[in-house]
Formats: structure tokens, sequence, C-alpha cells
């Protein structure tokens, strides 16, 4: 999706990245729970007038997705192409991911260039040629300390698990080459010191620390026991360690060693949202590469939680792994990309049920929300034929509604653009939808409507256009959260005609009473939030 036209020219985007997702297996909700967090945040950009770029992409080298192709028969990059083709870019579309690029590591444009960066340390000196022996994770494609490491029970006895997959980890000794990651622990301190902001939420900042102050080790950055991979430029019997690989896609995809006026106008990310078990490579490895490169380190980190289903973290591995399309059926596109940033806290776990999500689809989203939007459409209609009547009659209840919009405005903009406080933000809107549900609900419309009176007339009108434009109002709000439904309240409202398209309206001026125009033909469109039927039974 392009950057609507009042973007500011000029200058540097305001540039955010996903992950870039391991295609070993389809995407769960854990991965489209970062994915629309970084797509809510970028919409909310493009809607205060900046320029933005919104990458993510797929992960395919390493040998996790070695092992999982050849156990479905097919090449490693057989099984990249279908699972990114018939599974991850499909389900972006289906949840509306306005992402302007979607790297994949396999692509020309990205190995190219990882070669030439790891050329470069080898050049400068920053790599060097070892050995190691240690305990690695086939799963998260990572040597691990013996002290990270769980004891296994029951059929796993006796052996080591990996903390986050809960799976054995294998024993590898091999000759590798080796990054000096060890002497940049001091500098990685200075930088995080002089950017307490860097590492968020505040619980990340604290492990990170804690981590680098008890000194780095060297990073192993080849492989050599497997060749999927991009080949080390000077030694091709080695591949590039997966986690070096997957890391330059916030580079290479900004034009690193291809296109320099881009990669200037973008580079380097101001947001990097991750999950919270690859916080360590964002923070530490990927900041170190940049060093070594004498490159410009990124503004944020920010680890989300984790989904939780039953306790668990949500993943494939241990069942619990559930398809973003299971609710989406049942629920709506909009209702999910809501759902997840107002139920939970970003940077805590959250739990999901399905008990939950229906009862704040019902109270929330169908009752509040919805019944809003259809009550006013269909009381402009009844009494005003459709045509929105002027406010000529406001006093103190009116001008309560006015500072309620203006305090959703600045405490939702903060929340969300500058704090990725989504539920916050979110919950500052709903807030308003409240106050004019009680607003509605004071004044009485519908009693009023029986006063025939010039006075009762003004009075009818005046409550209407407050509730009306109340809605314009929430419409440009929640199209970051829920761009569908904002854009059928905005033709709803006959907004367009008058004020241009939904994604042009600009967050500042949301809060300026009055722009929504008497005159503006208001329609009774599509109920927005369905009741919802019953739970299919499995």
């Amino acid at each position: 999706m392009a950057a609507n036209g009042n973007e500011k020219q000029g200058t540097k985007a305001f540039y955010v990245t996903t992950p870039i997702y391991y295609v070993n297996d389809a995407p769960h909700l854990g991965h489209a729970y970062t994915t629309v967090a970084g797509d809510v945040l970028t919409r909310w950009h493009r809607q205060r007038g900046e320029k933005v770029w919104y990458l993510t992409g797929t992960d395919e080298h390493g040998q996790k997705i070695m092992r999982t192709a050849d156990a479905n028969g097919v090449s490693p990059q057989e099984w990249c192409d279908k699972l990114v083709t018939e599974a991850w870019k499909p389900l972006w579309e289906h949840l509306e991911i306005a992402n302007d690029d979607f790297i994949r590591t396999t692509e020309k444009r990205h190995t190219d260039r990882v070669q030439e960066f790891v050329q470069d340390l080898w050049d400068k000196g920053e790599i060097y040629k070892g050995g190691y022996e240690g305990p690695y994770c086939v799963g998260c494609e990572e040597y691990k300390l013996p002290g990270e490491l769980l004891d296994g029970e029951g059929d796993f006895a006796g052996e080591k698990l990996c903390p986050v997959h809960k799976k054995p980890v294998e024993i590898l000794k091999e000759e590798n080459y080796f990054f000096k990651l060890s002497e940049y622990a001091q500098r990685l301190l200075d930088f995080y010191e002089a950017n307490p902001g860097f590492i968020q939420p505040e619980s990340a900042r604290n492990e990170v620390l804690n981590f680098v102050r008890q000194g780095l080790t060297d990073l192993s950055i080849s492989r050599s026991t497997f060749d999927w991979g991009v080949k080390v430029p000077w030694d091709d019997k080695h591949v590039i360690y997966v986690w070096v690989d997957a890391l330059l896609n916030y580079a290479t995809a900004a034009g690193y060693g291809a296109d320099q006026a881009r990669f200037d106008a973008t580079f380097p990310a101001d947001v990097h949202l991750v999950g919270k078990d690859i916080l360590r490579f964002h923070a530490v490895i990927w900041p170190a590469m940049l060093m070594a490169q004498g490159l410009p380190l990124p503004g944020r980190v920010v680890a989300n939680g984790w989904l939780l289903v039953g306790g668990e973290k949500m993943s494939k591995s241990n069942l619990t792994g559930i398809k973003p399309q299971d609710l989406t059926s049942h629920f709506g596109v909009d209702a999910y990309r809501w759902y997840f940033l107002r139920a939970i806290s970003f940077g805590q776990d959250g739990s999901f049920s399905w008990e939950d999500f229906s009862a704040r689809y019902t109270s929330e989203l169908a009752n509040d929300y919805g019944n809003l939007a259809s009550r006013v459409a269909a009381m402009v209609n009844k009494y005003f034929g459709g045509e929105l009547p002027a406010a000529t009659a406001s006093g103190e209840a009116e001008k309560a509604v006015q500072e309620g919009l203006a305090k959703a405005v600045a405490t939702a903009d903060r929340a969300i653009g500058e704090e990725l406080d989504f539920q916050s933000g979110i919950l500052a809107i709903f807030d308003f939808v409240k106050q004019v549900n009680g607003y509605i609900t004071e004044q009485e419309p519908w009693k009023v409507a029986k006063d025939d009176s010039e006075e009762g007339r003004a009075r009818l009108a005046t409550i209407l256009y407050t509730a009306a434009e109340s809605l314009r109002a929430m419409a440009v709000l929640l199209n970051p959260v829920m761009p569908d439904t904002s854009q059928k309240l905005w033709d709803s409202l006959g907004a367009e005609p008058h004020l241009g398209p939904l994604a042009a309206q600009r967050i500042d001026e949301t809060a300026d009473w009055g722009r929504l125009p008497a005159g503006a033909t208001v329609t009774k469109g599509a109920v927005l939030f369905p009741r919802l039927e019953e739970k299919p039974t499995a």
C-alpha cells in the first residue's frame, strides 16, 4: 500500500519492521499479532502525514527448513516458495496488512548484499576462523548456554532441553567463522545507557542489560554441517549463520549496497517489532554488527509478549497454534485486528480465549460502537430525510462532547503513535464512544423530535449533528485499527465527497470540530458488527 498523498516530503521515512518469519510452517496467531501491531502503527503514522516504510517478510535458510523440506519430499526452495505463496502472503492480504515491502532471504537482492556485508567484516578483521562445540537448538537456530537449558522429564529424562521449544538440544562440534562480538560489550552498554528507550518494555531492557553485563562470547557466524544458506564468500564450504543472514534483511530491503539514496532515506529502522524470544538477536547481535560496519543503529527494539492458550506459549510445536482464519471466519477481520491489541497490553504476555473475544465483541463493538452508528444514521434519515442538519443550538452538553474528543485524540495519538501502547489508545477512543452514547441517552432525541417548534427542531438537529460529527472522528481514529468498518462508516456519513478519502484524514485535525458539513447525505448502511452466531462445534 502506498502512503497517502498528504505525507511530508524530503524527510526520512518512519521505518517499521516485523521479524522475518521462519517458513517451516504456516503462520499462527502469534505471527499475526506482531504483524497487525506493526500495521496499526504504520497506518497511524501515515495518517499523521508522515512518510512511512513498513517491512515484513520470511526467513528461508537454515537447518530447520532444510529438514522440514526433506520430510515433505521437496527441495528447501520449493518448500519456501509453496509456504510463502500459499500461506504467508495470502494471510497478510486477508488481514489487510498494508506492508510496503515483503523480503525473502532467498532473493538475490538480499543474498548478494549479505555476502558483501560479511566480506567487509572479514576484510576489516572483525571475523576469524575457529572451532566450537556446544548445545544447539535447531528450532531456534542458536547455540545455547549450558545455564539456559532445562532438565528433561518423561520421554526426555536425562536430556537437556531448549527453554523455548522444550525439545532436546543437539551437541554440535564444527569448524566455524566467528564475529568478535565480545569486543562490543562495553560499547553496547554505553549505547543502552545513552539511549534508555532503545529496548522496550523495561523488563526486556533489564534482561538484555543483565545478559551483556555478564560478558559476551564471540558469535559463530557460519555453519559447515549443512549447505542450505548463503555461502561464505571466501570459503564456500561454509554457509552464513542464519541469524546473521536474517538480521541483514532490515538493511538489504532498505537498499543497502544497491540504492544509496533510498537507504539514506529509510535506514535505520525507527521501530523493530520482535517477539521476546528473539530479543537478544535484535538488541545485542544486530547493533554490534551495525557498529562493526559503521552504520547507524535502530531507534527502538520493542518486544511483544507471548500469546498464551491454556498458559502455554502459542506455537505449532505445542499444538496451541490456532489459525487466524479460525477467528476471522467467525468474528470478521476488523474485530480480529482490534481484539488482540485492545485485550492485551503490548509488551506483556496475554491469554486468549474464545469467550473473552465474544464478550468484548458483543459489548464494545456491536453494542457500543456499531449500535451507535446505526442509531444515528437511522435518526438522521427518520427526522431529516437523510440530510445532515446544521447544529444551531449548541450548549454545555455539546461542549463536553467536543472536549471529550480532543482528549481522546491527544491520548490515542500519544499512546499509539509514540508509546506503542495500543491498548490505552484504543481504550481512549472507546471512552469517547461511550461518552457519545451517554450524550444521546441524556439528550433523548426521540423525545425532542416530538417538539415541532423551531427551538425543538434546532435542538434535535444539534443533537444529531453532534453525534454524526463524533462518528466522523471515530472513523478516522479507528481506521488504522479497523479499516474496513471505518470505511463503511465513512461512506454511511457521506463524508468523502466533502472531506476526501478516509486514509487522507490527518490525526492532528481529527478534533477540529465541524469538519463534517451540514448537508452531507447520511445513509443507513450494513450493520458494522453483526450479531455473532454460536461458536461452531468441531
